[in-house]
């Protein structure tokens, strides 16, 4: 496989940027593999999430592997792909032109001339990427691997869910997030981070259900999609919250949760879909949300339903930018992915 312009041998373990929980396991003898994508152009509100991976893994190194809902589930092998730096590279060249035409934009500028050239160069950049993901989870998923995509921004998973579709057929997903992310390219990037969910019922093939869990933060537009398009249903965190305040069981809701979905589940979890205790930095933080023990709860029952998880992403992770040494953010993530990866290797 090529990674970072240089083909990858799935028999190597010597990955520069160090491997994700310390796990000296290699593709070829690994059940699951871990893409990370350092990107982060679109980002509307505060950036960062393009060192996601890197803060993982450095926070992922003092985990300890046994797991209390999976146990030993790690001995069937988590590799780590290489982290492409050109990924990252491409990001901060274009994140700065992203960052001028979002400047221009709030002062009421119009898309022309320079601003439209650089508009173009980006949404150019982001489906080169998609394309590559794309090839690249295609391969592996060719190849029976299960793969976990770590972000980066949420527009990074959808060459990856254009893959699961490919593959799998029809699917559902259990989209765990602050926001809706059905924005019709939101602020004239096609695509956004905010326009991930929009794009992937546009762009996938056989997804045929969405189901948003923790969704607090939403535009008009949105609602209306939402209402109108059958595929989609929306736990809204105010709904859940007064459920939950008036008597309600945290596992009844899982229960309606799981029940909108069908057989074969992909999961989508935007870090920031957890209150802002558990995710301080990452990229638009809204208060509400699901605590970490909610969050693990429903991707047990879900994990216990006899579903299966036929992939998943964790996205928007980012370190804290004013405190290097604070890992908060980064050890949160590091715990929440392992539980994906071990929910995902138990219903496979």
């Amino acid at each position: 496989m090529i990674i970072n312009n240089k083909l990858f041998d799935p028999n190597d373990i010597s990955v520069s940027n160090g491997c994700y929980y310390a796990m000296p396991y290699t593709v070829q003898e690994s059940d699951l593999v871990l893409l990370s994508v350092p990107w982060d152009v679109t980002t509307s509100y505060r950036k960062g999430a393009s060192s996601g991976p890197d803060a993982i893994i450095e926070a992922s190194e003092q985990l300890d592997l046994y797991d209390h809902h999976c146990g030993k589930l790690y001995r069937r092998g988590i590799a780590t792909l290489p982290i492409d730096e050109s990924i990252l590279e491409d990001s901060r060249t274009y994140r700065r032109d992203a960052e001028r035409i979002i400047a221009h934009l709030a002062e009421g500028g119009d898309v022309k001339g320079d601003i439209a050239r650089r508009l173009e160069k980006i949404n150019t950049a982001s489906a080169e990427l998609n394309d590559n993901i794309y090839r690249l989870t295609r391969g592996l998923l060719s190849d029976g691997k299960l793969i976990g995509l770590v972000g980066g921004d949420h527009s990074t998973p959808l060459g990856y869910m254009r893959a699961i579709g490919d593959h799998h057929g029809s699917f559902g997903m259990l989209h765990i997030d602050a926001h809706a992310d059905l924005r019709d390219a939101y602020e004239g990037f096609t695509y956004s981070h905010a326009s991930i969910m929009y794009n992937a019922l546009r762009e996938v093939n056989g997804l045929a259900s969405l189901t948003q869990v923790a969704v607090r933060d939403y535009c008009e537009a949105e609602f209306s999609i939402i209402k109108k398009d059958e595929r989609i249903t929306t736990f809204f965190d105010a709904d859940m919250s007064e459920r939950l305040l008036t008597g309600g069981t945290w596992q009844a809701i899982c229960s309606d949760i799981i029940s909108a979905l069908p057989d074969k589940v992909y999961v989508s979890f935007d870090i920031d879909g957890l209150s802002p205790d558990n995710c301080p930095s990452t990229g638009t933080p809204v208060p509400g949300g699901l605590s970490f023990n909610q969050a693990v709860f429903l991707l047990d029952m879900l994990a216990k339903s006899g579903r299966t998880i036929i992939g998943f992403d964790m996205t928007e992770v980012a370190p804290n930018p004013a405190d290097a040494t604070n890992q908060w953010d980064a050890n949160v993530g590091a715990r929440l992915l392992y539980k994906l990866c071990n929910f995902t290797l138990m219903t496979n």
